[in-house]
């Protein structure tokens, strides 16, 4: 049926053109909206319950088949098969129906990992009510906490970007940095307001839980380490072989590099943490990542006690001796010295949590590991 509305001495002309270019441009939108949005289950497709949920950043080329990024050894090991469409953000998913393990690539940078975890969390095809969310990605390490090849599990999560800063050539003599906290008077000023995205903690835990199911894991140690490690003959912990850890992460996304920086991140995290730590790795997400996670717990979506971080050190943080920051930066974008190392170390540690969770999933459906309930449940065993 066809509406026709004729000029009359009540409706001039002029404003029924206007209403009928108007209201074409209303269905031209919603045809859009229509269009983008995730499709919702029919009837007759229900919705994919997920147990765990894989957060990798980026993949290096195509997802199998030449060199490995941070998702391709999972989806190929872990039989990440199903492919379900994903347009609303930067990377198809992955789904194994049988495991119920879920694999997403968010894409560089927090904005990218929170625009990432909103669309999955919001999308209606999933059932992430009980889902463990574990990251699973490179880092640059500071050699004076571990090798690069080693993995570390972090709680503490930082962000490097939110902040006020005056140029160096512009602050105040008396400072050593011109980066500092929002609502304070100078570099690291004790009278900091609380955390308002600046810093988030994962489930400590949770965290604690998955080190000691970890911590002796055999790790691979190829030769081609020695050769950087060697290098860093003012750090003790760079010599030895990768191992597991814990410690604070900073996400920011500026890539930063050299021995200046690295004093401010340690700095930074030991700030923001209330000294209960300091930086161990460096990458670009995890406070986007929970930023959204956090938010969807709000509206029953996701348990954000289920969120861990799992991060490899591809990389050095800071030059060795001898070397100068933007030498050492320019050689390792050339590429990464430990990233085969940290993806394959990565992928060991990660599958034992993964295994165990999915193993016993009667239990950890229930009862978040180290929380109470577990203890609970544990105990009646």
């Amino acid at each position: 049926m066809t509406l026709t509305l004729q000029p009359t001495s009540v409706v001039p002309a002029v404003l029924l053109r206007k209403f009928s270019r108007l209201a074409l441009c209303l269905l031209f939108i919603s045809g859009l909206v229509g269009c983008t949005q995730p499709a919702a289950p029919t009837p007759s497709e229900p919705v994919l319950p997920v147990k765990v949920v894989l957060v990798t950043m980026f993949e290096i080329g195509a997802d199998e088949g030449d060199t490995a990024g941070e998702f391709q050894l999972w989806k190929a090991r872990r039989n990440l098969t199903q492919r379900v469409p994903f347009p609303q953000s930067h990377h198809d998913l992955f789904y194994n129906p049988e495991t119920q393990v879920l694999g997403m690539v968010t894409g560089i940078g927090t904005a990218k990992s929170a625009t990432a975890t909103m669309a999955l969390g919001l999308d209606p095809r999933f059932d992430l009510t009980q889902a463990y969310w574990m990251v699973a990605g490179i880092a640059g390490i500071d050699p004076e906490d571990a090798s690069i090849g080693s993995v570390a599990w972090s709680s503490y999560l930082v962000d490097g970007d939110l902040g006020h800063e005056i140029d160096a050539r512009e602050m105040p003599e008396d400072w050593d940095t011109g980066f500092f906290a929002r609502h304070t008077s100078f570099p690291y000023d004790p009278a900091r307001p609380q955390p308002t995205g600046e810093m988030f903690q994962a489930n400590p835990a949770l965290r604690d839980w998955a080190f000691e199911l970890t911590k002796d894991a055999a790790l691979v140690n190829p030769p081609e380490l020695a050769e950087t490690n060697s290098l860093y003959t003012e750090h003790p912990n760079a010599q030895r072989a990768p191992f597991v850890l814990t410690g604070g992460h900073i996400a920011a996304m500026t890539f930063w590099h050299g021995k200046l920086m690295n004093d401010w991140a340690n700095r930074w995290v030991h700030y923001w943490s209330d000294g209960a730590t300091d930086f161990v790795t460096s990458a670009m997400e995890e406070t986007g990542t929970y930023q959204a996670l956090t938010y969807l717990d709000n509206i029953g979506r996701v348990d954000v006690d289920r969120f861990m971080v799992l991060r490899g050190g591809s990389n050095y943080t800071m030059q060795p001796p001898g070397v100068g920051a933007a030498e050492n930066l320019l050689k390792e974008n050339d590429g990464y010295a430990g990233l085969a190392a940290s993806l394959e170390n990565i992928y060991i540690v990660g599958s034992i949590v993964m295994d165990e969770l999915l193993d016993n999933w009667d239990q950890y459906s229930v009862a978040v590991p180290g929380s109470q309930n577990d203890s609970d449940a544990n105990a009646q065993q």
